[in-house]
């Protein structure tokens, strides 16, 4: 009976650790059927709250070779068999050889506008480089995340939330015609964010949706009109970095107001009777402005709220989900791996 030894690599167990983000002006700007022939920027930042993926070889004492674990759990024996699109194409795209197992959980819904599809793509993409040893950097892993989406699944999103997701931060970030792209942290006062947290709230629609058919329905479809709007939302990203360093949080509370009434322009599928009454209930209630995070449909809407109002908005609230935050600065880590501890 011949001998099989397993190698120590069997035991290897990697975990990331991928914030959400939150796209405050320019989302739209960062498709690159617009940033090609425009340029592109947006405002954005992540928050704490974060997908976590843990994944290890699996040693050959089972009679499936792959096990996914997320909203379902998959056991199967072939590639092709599995049923995650990502995990299925990442595991072909890195090369991953041998069976794996996979785990994935979330402190936020997918489908929510909190770019939860591309977080799970970079923080999935951090662990196989890694299980790789691969060397990987943030603008590396926000680049190859960005072309897995956009060109080997053929997804229609955005490059901002790759890039927020690997770098982390409150960043201005812009892409030019070129396809590159630059991160800049803002510059802004530790007692300006604090105000600007305090004044944020993420309230949860309950409806959840794909930013990919929301954003068909517009984001390759450039006519005069929407080239108008869309340099208008562009324009908004200086602005709010003015109001920011100067600390005007009012002004920028009315600028989500204003740009949210600017993209709603763009398609009807971005808003609905829905989302309607639930902003005009906010405002009522003490937003000054808010907006639909993501692609639009559904999901995460973030209001800004009068400070004088704070108390009333929640009271209002109450039936809703809101969910408290504060900012992040790190991005996708790797906060998991006994290979290189030693173990």
């Amino acid at each position: 009976m011949e001998t099989t030894i397993i190698q120590n690599d069997f035991y290897l167990v990697i975990i990331s650790k991928t914030p959400y983000r939150i796209s405050f002006f320019g989302g739209g700007t960062d498709y690159p059927s617009w940033y090609r022939k425009y340029g592109g920027e947006v405002l954005s930042t992540t928050i704490d709250k974060h997908i976590y993926i843990s994944c290890r070889y699996l040693p050959s004492f089972f009679e499936h070779k792959y096990r996914i674990a997320y909203s379902s759990i998959e056991l199967v024996k072939n590639i092709k068999d599995i049923k995650h699109l990502v995990v299925r194409e990442l595991i072909k795209k890195t090369k991953i050889k041998g069976g794996i197992e996979l785990h994935y959980d979330g402190d936020l819904p997918a489908l929510s506008g909190m770019g939860s599809s591309s977080s799970f793509v970079v923080g999935c993409m951090n662990v196989f480089l890694t299980m790789q040893n691969k060397k990987i950097n943030k603008h590396l892993l926000a680049k190859a995340s960005v072309d897995f989406e956009q060109k080997v699944l053929k997804e229609i999103v955005g490059s901002q939330d790759q890039v927020a997701a690997a770098y982390g931060g409150f960043n201005t970030i812009k892409f030019k015609t070129n396809g590159s792209y630059s991160v800049k942290l803002m510059n802004i006062s530790d007692s300006i964010k604090k105000n600007l947290i305090k004044r944020l709230f993420l309230v949860y629609t309950g409806n959840q949706r794909r930013a990919h058919d929301i954003a068909s329905s517009y984001a390759n479809t450039l006519t005069t009109k929407k080239i108008r709007e869309m340099l208008t939302i562009q324009s908004y990203v200086q602005k709010a970095k003015n109001y920011l360093i100067n600390n005007k949080l009012d002004d920028f509370g009315s600028l989500l107001d204003e740009s949210w009434k600017k993209k709603k322009e763009l398609s009807k599928n971005i808003s609905s009777d829905l989302i309607d009454n639930i902003y005009a209930k906010a405002v009522k209630n003490g937003a000054i402005g808010g907006k639909i995070l993501g692609a639009g449909g559904g999901g995460f809407f973030l209001f800004y709220i009068d400070s004088k109002k704070l108390e009333n908005f929640v009271q209002s609230f109450k039936n809703y989900l809101i969910i408290p935050f504060k900012f992040e600065n790190e991005g996708s880590q790797i906060i998991y791996n006994n290979k290189q501890s030693g173990e």
